[in-house]
């Protein structure tokens, strides 16, 4: 229509997630705020902004609306249990109502608790991120980082446990698992989401670092049994950890993240969008700078064991990436491992391809932050027995 564009939410410390028009002349949203999500309404000229649901516990990532504007289905998640469906009244504030229970068995498993923890960046930064502690305490506990990617994204507080989400499993296992939302994460509004424009690994970096030294002063993480996981920004994070702060990380686990940024501007399928949206920076101007920034420039610091993981088809993240890195730190002598998923892109679709991720990255922690071992770990994975309990008729054992 040619009118100009006008905030409808313009105190909003938050993330609209979706939306969808009501009727009556009114936008329904969700909203990431912070580690919580906000279901609200709001006329189309900015007046009688209304929050119908703010929590963390159901947490809701998805919604559709029905034709009268009243009622919401909800894809809504716990620390407790992955998506359910929900439902909702709009015009009457409660919780949502559960309608689905797709993992019964989950009522009988033992998880770890989960909190969001806070610390302060070296500049005075508040920063958050969602902490699972292990199943069994024990003391400081071997500890994994978990790196978004985006990096406009955000941990928030609901099932954190997937294929590439080492979460309840390795709590299980007796690890600390810390999410951070570093500066530039999602939800806590635009201003925050760019502050880590044009300083890539820096400052971002260095709240990720902080966030480790609260767990450790805590008493929750044991310094000298830290790793760091990531796919994508995750995985450069990961390769920027395994060596520039080589020093601060017994273990990694690199999922298709970028090693050079140089060879990654060149090569992508998003050259524009990281030089104008995260870098602020030209590979072809500003190569001093991205060359400080690459992990691969600092090989030779690295002590880190490494397991780099890189899908053959990825065309945002080019496997050379991986290979690049993964041929620096063999010659440089530092314990490495390459594994290339065909078919795969950026990220792995195929069941098989997920689940072999799963149990390598779990096999390289508990190999170098439990067992404390020297070498590499077998290329050939143990396929572990699938619990009696998962995947049978609680009737007949079937």
């Amino acid at each position: 229509s040619g009118a100009p564009l006008r905030d409808l939410l313009p105190g909003l410390e938050g993330h609209v997630e979706d939306f969808a028009f009501a009727p009556g002349g009114e936008l329904v949203y969700l909203a990431s705020v912070g580690t919580r999500s906000r279901l609200g309404r709001v006329r189309l000229d900015g007046s009688g902004a209304r929050v119908t649901y703010e929590g963390a516990r159901p947490l809701v990532t998805a919604f559709d609306l029905d034709r009268t504007g009243r009622r919401l289905a909800l894809r809504a998640e716990s620390d407790a249990f992955p998506p359910e469906l929900f439902a909702l009244r709009l015009d009457r504030r409660a919780e949502p109502a559960r309608r689905t229970e797709l993992n019964p068995w989950l009522r009988d498993a033992r998880l770890g608790r989960q909190e969001v923890v806070r610390w302060r960046a070296a500049d005075g930064l508040e920063l958050e991120g969602v902490l699972i502690h292990p199943v069994q305490p024990a003391g400081p506990a071997p500890t994994i980082v978990v790196a978004h990617g985006g990096p406009e994204s955000h941990y928030a507080d609901g099932w954190l446990t997937a294929y590439a989400l080492p979460g309840q499993v390795a709590a299980g296992r007796g690890y600390a698992v810390f999410y951070p939302n570093y500066r530039g994460s999602t939800g806590r509004g635009v201003a925050f989401s760019k502050r880590n424009q044009g300083d890539p690994v820096g400052a971002e970096f260095d709240d990720v670092i902080a966030g480790v030294d609260h767990l450790v002063a805590a008493g929750v993480a044991d310094r000298d049994r830290v790793g760091i996981t990531g796919g994508s920004y995750g995985g450069f994070f990961t390769a920027w950890g395994a060596t520039r702060h080589s020093e601060r990380f017994a273990a990694g686990v690199m999922f298709v993240g970028i090693s050079n940024l140089l060879s990654f501007q060149g090569t992508t399928e998003i050259p524009r969008e990281m030089e104008q949206v995260h870098f602020r920076r030209n590979a072809y101007r500003d190569r001093d700078f991205l060359l400080e920034r690459s992990p691969i420039t600092h090989a030779a610091k690295a002590r880190t064991p490494l397991l780099i993981l890189a899908g053959a088809e990825d065309t945002r993240v080019d496997p050379g990436q991986s290979m690049e890195l993964y041929r620096a730190l063999r010659f440089h002598g530092v314990p490495t491992r390459l594994v290339v998923y065909p078919g795969a892109g950026h990220g792995n679709r195929r069941a098989a391809s997920r689940y072999d991720y799963h149990l390598r990255m779990l096999r390289w922690f508990d190999w170098f932050l439990v067992e404390r071992r020297e070498g590499l770990p077998p290329w050939r994975l143990e396929i572990p027995p699938v619990p009696a309990a998962v995947g049978t008729d609680r009737r007949d054992g079937r």
